[in-house]
């Protein structure tokens, strides 16, 4: 008897348990208690989120919540958290490649509404209107990163200027004066990129490693990978700073790489202009940088010494050079009798960009061997000197 009731009160808390919080995963359920409590008078605002949330959209409310600092627990509405939930949603069903994004990516890198410690604006619904336009005819998200790049400075008309009024600007306090700090300019970017869909967080270091200062940039996620860029943009993986990121300290808080989390991660980004602020989680991503700038040094010596050459088989001298047009052929190339390579022309169902390429030794000649159609063997003699080259060679 004692046991048929210890099974029937364990069943009816467990059931209690669950309908607290119907449609929300019970990794967060103690995690939303704790948030709740800490709300105190905001509570109300906070409940009615969870609670009005479309059934779809619980779980993202959830995450928002379970990890919002207390200062955001404490003062925002459930129109803001809900508006904020809807739009990043509509971006996600709107888009490609917001459509392909794992839940652990949209929920911690799209959904939340701020990167920093800035001010909390409700910038979502305007950047989704300003910024869809741009990348609606989009077929990738690496287009769409490069348009909302190109076009954010002419759309929201602010540009660096020391005499911003404060480092950590929100997104309207920037636009209001049409100027703004690196971080104010990195805190635009990410929140445009992820109006639409795009992954995105703050990158930064409170100190260079020579000591002369901070900056922060932005960096975007593709297919897996975290890329960096910045408000005026020279390229993923490319700026001015990377000399200086490939020189970071990973083991030494000022003079390390962060990027910002909304999910805790067991780091703190540290923010200059108040080390006081514990609640902006981060990672620490220095080896990444050093490893980004060891390549690129590496791919600077190889390019004094050394060529690309690109080679593209085609069926005939005669054809449109289309993508229909290309033939899938093994391509060996010689020094005299030293083979230095080999590989395979992209086919017609390959991407147009899928191009077999060498990177050859300067101011050598070369013979690039394959197999034509009748079964024949074909030589083509190439010297290469010190400019890039295309190579078109025909099966027939």
């Amino acid at each position: 008897m004692l046991k048929n009731s210890l099974l029937i009160l364990a069943i009816f808390i467990g059931l209690t348990a669950c309908s607290k919080y119907p449609n929300i995963p019970k990794q967060y359920h103690q995690l939303l208690d704790k948030a709740i409590a800490t709300a105190g008078e905001n509570a109300p605002e906070i409940n009615k989120a969870l609670e009005s949330a479309p059934a779809h959209q619980k779980e993202a409310v959830a995450f928002l919540i379970a990890y919002m600092p207390e200062r955001d627990l404490k003062s925002l509405s459930a129109d803001f958290i809900l508006e904020n939930t809807d739009y990043a949603f509509m971006a996600r069903d709107q888009f490609e490649w917001a459509k392909a994004i794992p839940d652990s990516i949209f929920f911690n890198d799209v959904l939340p509404y701020a990167s920093l410690n800035e001010r909390r604006d409700n910038w979502r619904k305007d950047f989704y209107e300003r910024f869809s336009k741009y990348v609606k005819d989009c077929k990738t998200i690496t287009e769409a990163i490069d348009s909302v790049n190109k076009n954010i400075r002419d759309e929201l008309i602010v540009d660096y200027n020391t005499k911003r009024k404060k480092p950590d600007q929100s997104p309207y306090e920037s636009m209001e004066q049409n100027m703004a700090s690196c971080t104010g300019l990195s805190i635009l970017l990410t929140d445009a990129f992820r109006a639409v869909g795009i992954p995105s967080r703050i990158g930064g270091t409170p100190n260079w490693h020579d000591k002369r200062g901070n900056h922060n940039w932005n960096e975007v996620w593709i297919d897996g990978q975290w890329y960096f860029t910045e408000y005026y943009p020279s390229g993923l993986n490319k700026s001015w700073f990377l000399a200086d990121a490939g020189k970071a300290i990973p083991d030494n808080p000022r003079h390390a790489i962060y990027a910002s989390s909304w999910k805790p991660t067991g780091t703190h980004f540290p923010l200059v202009w108040d080390f006081d602020i514990k609640y902006v989680h981060a990672e620490n991503v220095s080896e990444r940088y050093i490893s980004i700038y060891e390549e690129a040094e590496a791919a600077k010596k190889i390019a004094e010494t050394h060529v690309n050459v690109k080679v593209m088989m085609f069926k005939d001298n005669v054809c449109t050079f289309q993508g229909d047009d290309r033939v899938a052929v093994n391509v060996d190339v010689f020094n005299g009798n030293d083979q230095i390579g080999g590989g395979r022309t992209a086919g017609p169902t390959q991407d147009m960009n899928d191009v077999l390429e060498f990177v050859l030794p300067k101011n050598k000649e070369y013979s690039f061997n394959y197999t034509g159609e009748s079964g024949q063997l074909k030589s083509i003699k190439l010297k290469i000197e010190d400019e890039p080259q295309t190579l078109k060679l025909y099966y027939k």
